[in-house]
């Protein structure tokens, strides 16, 4: 068997950043201010790159950025002085698409190494290798592509070319995510980080001499969405992406919040290990089942075994949801764990301790207290500072979440 590949995190905030190194990346993906494809992620500016890069480093985890926009002329010349700035934060590589962006970076800053971005849509050998040849030392793939055609991309790409694919998180119904839909319909530039997501939106058909009626393009009552994919999960199949000469397992989400990040690469981190390990064992069942118990959308596996008819999700728009995050534990200390709330809970709540590498424990609610150490029967204030009897060990950074009731909305967390 081959190398065990990278597992490749994202990162969209500061937060999240630290939920990706606690929970096992050995590599986190990020984006600054400008030139990345999540301009709705909160992102880093030069400072906040800087702090995390070394922190990471001090891990042995390493960082890369993102500046794989689709860049206009303007764009163009301010570059040079954006390149300086992230080349000063000791990133580990860039992530471009653009073939003059990519070009300017091995020009300017050739200390520094480029992965060529699924943006730029690599689905054959020829073009993987004419990007080593401008300087790439990885490709992102694009997720058009089955195992087989990745397998025959290693076997006749230059060997030292890295290869990455996405095996987790969210789709594009687009071509390696190249869209013009989001623009028209909205003025927001999918290829400069903008997307308004306009393919996750309702349509239905109106007849030219019917104005103003309405027709489902499905006998659905509810409509059809005709364009919103599903997410992706390729968990079952890391050895054989592997074998395939896959280098390196990115998670998509740097729109996502911590929780989604930490879930994530927590099921990953252990289903990797344990394939990689001598001799290999069996992925835990509890640990595939955790993948549902993030925010998604019905998973699919692609294009992984070739074209696919169940890319599209139909029934409807939103997430899938069955657990929400209720704290995120800042200390624990002489019996109690402290907690920082993010959503409502109670005395008595049974809920569920999210942390690195073993299996969620459950456990009651019991002695809950405010911040200032008085009784109280309901954590209920955005934010609020409290705590409650646990001998379970918890370590800072863990998430506490409880399952959303059946046919409640999950409050946010």
């Amino acid at each position: 068997m081959r190398a065990k590949p990278e597992l490749l995190a994202p990162a969209g905030d500061a937060e999240c950043f630290a939920a990706a190194l606690q929970f096992g990346a050995d590599a986190v993906y990020v984006g600054a201010k400008e030139y990345g494809m999540r301009a709705a992620a909160k992102n880093f500016d030069f400072d906040a790159l800087r702090q995390a890069v070394t922190l990471a480093h001090a891990q042995g985890v390493k960082v890369y950025l993102t500046a794989n926009i689709l860049p206009r002329n303007a764009e163009i010349d301010t570059f040079p002085a954006f390149l300086d700035q992230i080349r000063s934060c000791g990133i580990d590589a860039v992530i471009a698409a653009d073939l003059g962006l990519i070009t300017m970076i091995r020009s300017l800053a050739p200390e520094l190494a480029v992965h060529a971005s699924t943006q730029t849509g690599v689905v054959n050998y020829q073009t993987a290798a004419a990007l080593w040849n401008m300087g790439a030392e990885r490709v992102v793939l694009a997720r058009e592509l089955s195992i087989d055609e990745i397998a025959e991309i290693r076997a006749k790409a230059p060997r030292e070319l890295e290869l990455e694919v996405f095996v987790h998180g969210a789709m594009c119904m687009s071509v390696s995510g190249r869209c013009l839909l989001s623009e028209y319909l909205t003025g927001r530039d999918a290829n400069r980080g903008a997307c308004a997501q306009s393919c996750r939106w309702k349509y239905a058909l109106m007849e030219e001499k019917r104005p103003g009626q309405y027709f489902p393009v499905d006998e659905d009552a509810d409509g059809s969405y005709i364009l919103n994919a599903k997410d992706l999960c390729l968990m079952p199949y890391l050895r054989e992406l592997a074998e395939a000469g896959v280098d390196s397992v990115k998670i998509e989400g740097r729109a996502k919040a911590a929780y989604y990040v930490a879930g994530v690469t927590n099921a990953y981190r252990i289903a990797l290990d344990c394939l990689f390990d001598t001799p290999p064992r069996a992925v835990p069942e509890w640990v595939s089942a955790e993948l549902n118990n993030v925010s998604h959308r019905p998973y699919t596996v692609g294009f992984a075994f070739g074209q696919r008819k169940d890319l599209i999700w139909q029934e409807e728009n939103g997430y899938i949801r069955d657990y929400e995050v209720v704290g995120i534990v800042q200390k624990q200390e002489n019996g109690r764990l402290y907690i920082s709330q993010r959503n409502r809970f109670f005395e008595g709540d049974t809920v569920e301790i999210l942390m690195p590498g073993t299996q969620p424990p459950v456990l009651t609610v019991r002695g809950l207290q405010n911040g200032e150490g008085e009784p109280i029967e309901a954590a209920n204030h955005a934010v609020m500072d409290c705590s409650f009897l646990c001998e379970i060990p918890a370590p800072a950074g863990a998430f506490l979440r409880k399952p959303v009731k059946t046919g409640q909305p999950p409050e946010s967390a």
